[in-house]
């Protein structure tokens, strides 16, 4: 049997910290996969600068003078983490077997990648790295981690639980990954639309040893934000509910406004303020709903900007050398 060739794409954001220990620690995984023979020994690690503004370019320029299996990708500027996944997997998919992504700091355990390259040699397309436990998470970030699987579950979004980016992908599923044409890119609720044969490779999620998170609470707010909005219609459909709402507390106000008038306990020009506030209010939220369940669709799509730009093809070098 033909042995496939793993490329392990890295997306890289000032990274100068733990980019030596990282490409030790993925070089030293890559040798033994090659030395077994599980991949071919033309397997490389994929690098992406999303636009780092310390030496991590320089470094990944300096690894690929001493190790053959190193290459990198440079933007001309920050795109975005889930942007530098795309373009590594979009330049890698037309000569590797197998694709696997993951951070660059080292939290997610690199002994997995062994196992998800086993995996896929027993015909699996896809496998998710799954974190076993969350001990090295703050008690706010994992209730707020549980709380969001929860929403997004009930929202029809098919993800899988405590599995990020952290994962392998066969040349067909990721090539069936690349034909998904969002701009908004929210990449672990994408691959389950995939299909294939999947399974799960469970780790323990280490702390960050060096460097600062690329992921603090606003931008992971944000993220969340994204994954809602991506793949789901139903907070449009919710504020359009609300609306309604609003309209039925109007109407509800206008009986109780005759009831009284009826009665004699009225303010003068109360009434008609208050049900014109709610039922004009209920009726523009309504309005607004349905038009923006339109926009919000067309908005990102229409424009069709490039996801990103590359500045520098290291890889694309290395495969003619």
């Amino acid at each position: 049997m033909q042995e496939k060739k793993l490329t392990i794409v890295v997306p890289c954001y000032n990274e100068e910290e733990v980019l030596p220990a990282t490409v030790k620690a993925l070089g030293g995984i890559l040798s033994q996969l090659m030395t077994a023979k599980q991949v071919a020994a033309n397997s490389q690690l994929l690098f992406v600068d999303d636009g780092s503004r310390d030496k991590t370019w320089a470094l990944i320029q300096q690894f690929e003078q001493a190790y053959p299996y190193v290459a990198g990708l440079k933007f001309s500027r920050n795109f975005g983490h889930q942007d530098a996944l795309l373009a590594g997997m979009t330049k890698a998919v037309a000569d590797s077997d197998l694709i696997v992504t993951i951070d660059a700091d080292l939290q997610d355990d690199v002994n997995a990648i062994p196992e998800m390259v086993a995996a896929a040699h027993k015909g699996f397309d896809v496998v998710y790295g799954v974190r076993n436990d969350r001990q090295t998470d703050s008690v706010f970030k994992r209730d707020t981690a549980l709380a969001f699987y929860w929403i997004m579950g009930h929202l029809g979004v098919k993800l899988v639980p405590d599995s990020a980016d952290f994962r392998l992908l066969s040349q067909r599923a990721t090539t069936a990954l690349l034909a998904f044409k969002e701009r908004n890119l929210f990449l672990r609720g994408m691959v389950p639309l995939v299909g294939f044969p999947a399974t799960k490779v469970f780790y323990k999620r280490k702390p960050r040893f060096a460097g600062k998170s690329k992921y603090p609470l606003r931008k992971m707010l944000s993220f969340a934000m994204d994954g809602v909005t991506s793949f789901s219609t139903v907070p449009i459909r919710l504020i359009m509910n609300l609306g309604i709402l609003i309209v039925i507390i109007g109407i509800a106000l206008f009986i109780y406004t005759m009831v009284q008038k009826l009665r004699g306990n009225v303010i003068s020009g109360w009434a008609s303020l208050m049900i014109s506030i709610w039922v004009l209010g209920g009726v523009q939220l309504v309005c607004l709903s349905v038009i923006g369940e339109y926009v919000g669709k067309i908005f990102t799509e229409v424009k069709r900007r490039p996801r990103y730009t590359i500045e520098k093809d290291d890889y694309t070098k290395s495969l003619k050398k």
